[in-house]
């Protein structure tokens, strides 16, 4: 008998013991092709002799050091790393424990960022059915699953949702695939519109679809739309590239592909490798200027943070 709750509390699943490139082995001595990379996550494969030997040099050195009091030079080194690759226009970094605390953080981002410039009013959060963006409550709240949502919807923030960018299903005889996308990006302006855009904070979506539809990329076309549109009304765009993002589209970042920048955006699993539970918010710098010229501090934090 298990003492851990389980995904599943009716499966007995095997008891995995050890690992070897894209091998995972259970304690029977069967060998598993783990050709997903678990939850799209061992993209570097199990038990690089690379990484384990890095990973014990840092644990020699000092295994943790509280972000209220210290930054430590694997941060530091880190974060120079990301923002040497990252979008442009974004200049800080903000490390976090994984793919959902990464969107909680960035919703807090830039809800703070519209307090910090005056426009407390701005509440709203816009996404896409058939988005999934974590399940802690406030990702849950934003993403688009109706299965995942409907057990929680009573304690669930209220947030708003358009059509997905989905060609097999929405796009129209005749339509070509940039003037579905123009279409489909039109969406967001009409909601927009609908809700008062001074009262709208952010747009958030996954510039690829990964776990609720199937790794669906937007015609060519559809984000620079989107980041026009966001940029006209003065609303953020948030980028979760968790599952999309750190080369798993073949650049770095899914959104250098659609030619544009977003101005939060979210990032993991990749990141880690399934090695340390690891995230990022990437943070524009006028989101950033606006925290340094206000309050001079993010109202956030957790004690495995950085």
């Amino acid at each position: 008998m298990t003492h851990v709750l389980q995904r599943q509390i009716h499966h007995r699943y095997p008891l995995a013991v050890g690992g070897d490139g894209v091998l995972l082995i259970d304690s029977e001595g069967r060998r598993y092709i783990d050709a997903s990379g678990g939850a799209a996550v061992s993209c570097l494969g199990h038990q690089h002799p690379s990484v384990i030997a890095a990973m014990h040099a840092q644990l020699d050195r000092l295994a943790y050091a509280h972000t209220s009091f210290f930054s430590t030079k694997v941060a530091e080194e880190l974060a120079d790393e990301l923002i040497a690759h990252a979008p442009p226009g974004m200049s800080k970094v903000y490390l976090v424990s994984g793919g959902s605390e990464a969107i909680e953080a960035a919703l807090k981002m830039a809800r703070q960022y519209f307090v910090e410039r005056k426009e407390p009013q701005r509440r709203h959060f816009i996404a896409r059915r058939q988005s999934y963006h974590g399940n802690t409550l406030g990702a849950l709240a934003i993403g688009g699953n109706a299965w995942r949502r409907e057990p929680f919807a009573p304690i669930l923030i209220p947030s708003h949702h358009i059509d997905p960018c989905y060609e097999y299903r929405y796009r129209r005889d005749g339509e070509t695939a940039q003037a579905y996308g123009e279409r489909a990006a039109d969406e967001l302006e009409a909601r927009l519109l609908e809700l008062g855009p001074e009262s709208v904070i952010a747009f958030v979506a996954e510039t690829v679809v990964g776990a609720t539809l199937g790794a669906v990329a937007s015609p060519a076309g559809y984000f620079k739309r989107i980041r026009e549109i966001c940029d006209r009304y003065g609303v953020l765009l948030i980028l979760d590239e968790v599952m999309c993002g750190m080369g798993r589209t073949g650049t770095l970042h899914a959104c250098e592909q659609e030619g544009i920048a977003p101005d939060l955006m979210a990032v993991a699993k990749g990141l880690g490798g399934g090695y340390a539970p690891v995230g990022a918010v990437f943070v524009g710098t006028p989101v950033f200027d606006a925290f340094a010229h206000g309050s001079g501090s993010f109202q956030h934090g957790h004690t495995y943070i950085g």
